[in-house]
């Protein structure tokens, strides 16, 4: 266990906060751990509708913390050691994990978000940054390449030549801009308050529709267009009829908030 990490659930939103301000979350080994502590903890917990994302202090995450790992003696390998029973790495499944989740991942951005910062926050299905926010692909700087899942995350946010020049230059942009290049989906003012509002309105919709609505996204955006089409119809298959399904049009015709049920220990 880490203090690097702290998470709190109530009301069917858990909220997960980076915990080293002083060093504007950077990522050094007990973080990394952290990170994906936190996020393993949640994968089966069907109690939990929606996941908010955030840093605390005048950062999100400034990326990598390059200097504790040299003083170390291990270097970097510590962070990319292979995960039994896992494609990724341990520095992938950092970001991985929260694509992982059954539940949505909200990530609220403000001050840097470097490097594996940035990364991190990639691996989160809705980004919403401060519009003077700082994001960068900056490995960059330390003669590396992007290693935290980013031919995965970033594919499925920005264009091909957007990712190639954000990479090659490690260039820092702002919020308003990381929203036009689409690398997070919104700014706005108070984005923690913005997530926390946000999850708080996915906690009242069946998590059933919500869950399967992520899986398929995930799955459909990477087969080609007869295997979607079939995933698509499988799933809704699955859902008509189902007491959470019942449920949401039952709670529509009352105009009423609905009653749902949590899906079973590790459903996604």
């Amino acid at each position: 266990m880490t203090d690097r990490v702290i998470t709190d659930i109530a009301d069917g939103v858990a909220e997960v906060r980076l915990n080293r301000p002083d060093k504007h979350n950077a990522l050094d080994q007990a973080m990394f751990d952290g990170i994906v502590e936190a996020g393993r903890a949640l994968l089966d917990r069907g109690d939990v509708r929606a996941v908010v994302l955030h840093g605390d202090g005048p950062s999100f995450c400034s990326g990598l913390d390059y200097p504790s790992f040299m003083q170390s003696g291990q270097g970097l390998e510590s962070a990319f050691q292979k995960l039994p029973d896992e494609p990724a790495n341990a520095a992938q499944y950092t970001a991985m994990v929260w694509r992982r989740l059954p539940m949505p991942v909200i990530v609220a951005i403000h001050g840097a978000a470097f490097g594996g910062g940035l990364q991190l926050a990639l691996g989160g299905d809705i980004r919403l940054a401060a519009p003077d926010a700082r994001l960068s692909i900056m490995e960059v700087k330390w003669g590396l390449i992007p290693d935290m899942a980013a031919t995965v995350t970033l594919k499925d946010v920005v264009g091909l030549d957007v990712a190639k020049e954000l990479t090659f230059t490690g260039r820092v942009v702002d919020g308003a801009t990381a929203a036009d290049l689409r690398l997070v989906t919104r700014t706005e003012d108070d984005p923690l308050g913005a997530a926390r509002a946000l999850a708080a309105e996915i906690a009242t919709k069946s998590p059933d529709s919500v869950r399967g609505a992520k899986r398929l996204f995930q799955t459909a955006w990477a087969i080609d267009e007869d295997a979607a089409l079939a995933e698509e119809a499988r799933m809704q298959q699955a859902l008509i009829g189902s007491p959470n399904q019942m449920e949401a049009v039952q709670a529509a015709l009352a105009k009423r908030p609905g009653n749902f049920r949590d899906p079973e220990s590790g459903a996604g």
